[in-house]
């Protein structure tokens, strides 16, 4: 009589490692957010808001995890650590999670906030840091991605820097630049909208588009 194959039957180890490691992720998470709402007694009024977060800090996670990262021991390794620490400079410095700091004495403190988005960790000194959690480690994880990248001197590592814009600040004046030519002030109306209301919408699609346009130009997952 046949039987129906199970799930651990029916899909290869890593596949099954990655949904167990995505669903303690998710418990966490859940756990996290209950924990907050009851010791806070705040409200979640947009639900898509608040999962943004998690959906940044769980493709960064599984992709950083999925690759092989080599160690830093020859100078093709450190040219590419030297390519993936400037690189996530950028991304810091045009989201607004680096600055300019008011050259004062170093200063630091968190910023309780829904999880995911806090507790950010500001910075003052000689430099301004806004660390946003999902930010900060989704853009590390591009970051690693591209140092693999670099690594293996893989082809096409320039597509790395669709990650650019996938901070929120620069959404707005990239699209009205490359718009303003073609709808003159109707562009005023567009950039209203990408950075506001639905800012985070494509902010996360561009960073999930980022992670796999990077997986599959650099041939990360084989």
């Amino acid at each position: 009589m046949p039987t129906t194959p199970t799930l651990g039957r029916s899909l290869p180890r890593p596949a099954l490692r990655t949904i167990r490691l995505l669903g303690l992720l998710l418990a966490v998470e859940l756990a996290l957010v209950a924990g907050y709402v009851l010791a806070t007694g705040s409200a979640i009024l947009s639900v898509r808001h608040a999962a943004y977060p998690f959906v940044w800090v769980n493709v960064a996670i599984l992709a950083v995890r999925a690759v092989d990262v080599p160690a830093p021991t020859t100078r093709r390794s450190a040219v590419a650590g030297g390519v993936a620490v400037g690189y996530l400079v950028v991304l810091g410095w045009t989201s607004g999670l680096i600055g300019a700091g008011s050259g004062g004495a170093l200063s630091a403190r968190l910023v309780p906030a829904f999880p995911g988005w806090g507790p950010v960790v500001l910075v003052d000194g000689p430099i301004s840091l806004a660390l946003v959690p999902f930010e900060t480690i989704g853009y590390l994880s591009l970051s690693v991605l591209v140092y693999v990248g670099v690594a293996r001197a893989a082809a096409g590592v320039l597509s790395g820097l669709v990650g650019l814009v996938t901070c929120v600040s620069c959404v707005g004046p990239v699209i009205a630049a490359v718009l303003s030519g073609f709808v003159g002030g109707a562009s005023t109306a567009i950039v209203g909208a990408t950075t506001g209301a639905y800012a985070y919408d494509l902010s996360t699609a561009l960073f999930v588009l980022t992670v796999a346009a990077l997986w599959r130009t650099l041939g990360l997952g084989r």
